[in-house]
């Protein structure tokens, strides 16, 4: 499903207590619906070259949403075409990303300074009835900005409609991530797997988790879904699903994976899920 259709079915969907609509547009990209919340999570839609994956949507069909988050200043991330024609489409939408950021990206898209949200690791924003959190993210390194200390790479924890989500942006697994994650009681995660290597990053494509850090991370903080992302949008960084699917079912046969459809509507409810 893409386009108008995409959207009409975001529109009509009734998200109960404890639930939450999950639509995967590629990439690290989802929307998330939390009752009557529509939460863009890194939406990537510009048809940049080399895109394996056509974008799902236009930015101005996007007329529904509450939050978009940009974890990072990357164009599969932080889509800069495409934000202010998300902004003028969803005239009360905010846009949550690394403070560090803000002077910048209010300059290049021209959204009022006040509809971007600046977070940093450990720094939460009410929203409504969404509360956001920054988690500092290493890709491929822990970086901080000298001068402020404030970080360029974060991930999220969505918490709405009696749900926790980890968005974790493009990040690598460093010590004291977990500590930080099991602040919560996770529902649903998505991970990065599509992993790393010299070859990669001497040309500049800086890399996240391998398929075996992502089930690792997810077996430690214990999720009620764990969904793998980041891994068939460019042809120089694939990876296969399945081996983080079989790992996660041969290590951690408690916990639940799956693998989203493009532009399919997925139904988590917490309760069937058994966390509580």
């Amino acid at each position: 499903m893409k386009g108008q259709a995409l959207i009409r079915d975001v529109d009509a969907c009734e998200v109960g207590p404890e639930e939450l609509a999950i639509w995967w547009l590629g990439q690290h990209s989802f929307i998330v619906k939390a009752g009557t919340t529509v939460i863009y999570l890194d939406p990537f839609l510009t048809a940049l070259p080399g895109r394996e994956v056509k974008p799902l949507l236009q930015p101005e069909e996007i007329t529904n949403a509450t939050v978009v988050t940009g974890s990072h200043d990357h164009a599969d991330h932080i889509d800069r075409p495409a934000w202010p024609v998300i902004a003028k489409a969803s005239p009360a939408a905010v846009f949550v990303l690394p403070d560090l950021l803000r002077p910048v990206i209010a300059e290049s898209t021209g959204i009022p300074f006040d509809r971007l949200v600046g977070l940093d690791d450990h720094v939460t924003v009410e929203l409504g009835d969404v509360h956001i959190t920054g988690v500092a993210a290493a890709h491929e390194f822990l970086d901080r900005d000298p001068a402020s200390g404030r970080y360029p790479y974060l991930g999220f924890v969505v918490e709405a409609n009696e749900c926790v989500v980890y968005h974790s942006g493009d990040c690598c697994n460093y010590e004291g991530l977990q500590t930080r994650l099991l602040r919560w009681r996770h529902d649903v995660v998505f991970l990065p797997i599509n992993g790393r290597d010299a070859v990669r990053l001497a040309a500049n494509y800086i890399g996240n988790m391998t398929y075996q850090e992502a089930a690792d991370l997810a077996g430690a903080i214990g999720p009620g879904l764990t969904v793998p992302a980041h891994y068939e949008m460019f042809a120089n960084n694939l990876q296969d699903p399945q081996p983080f699917v079989d790992y996660m079912r041969v290590k951690y046969p408690a916990l639940s994976t799956t693998v989203l459809e493009h532009g399919k509507r997925f139904l988590y409810r917490k309760a069937a899920s058994g966390r509580r």
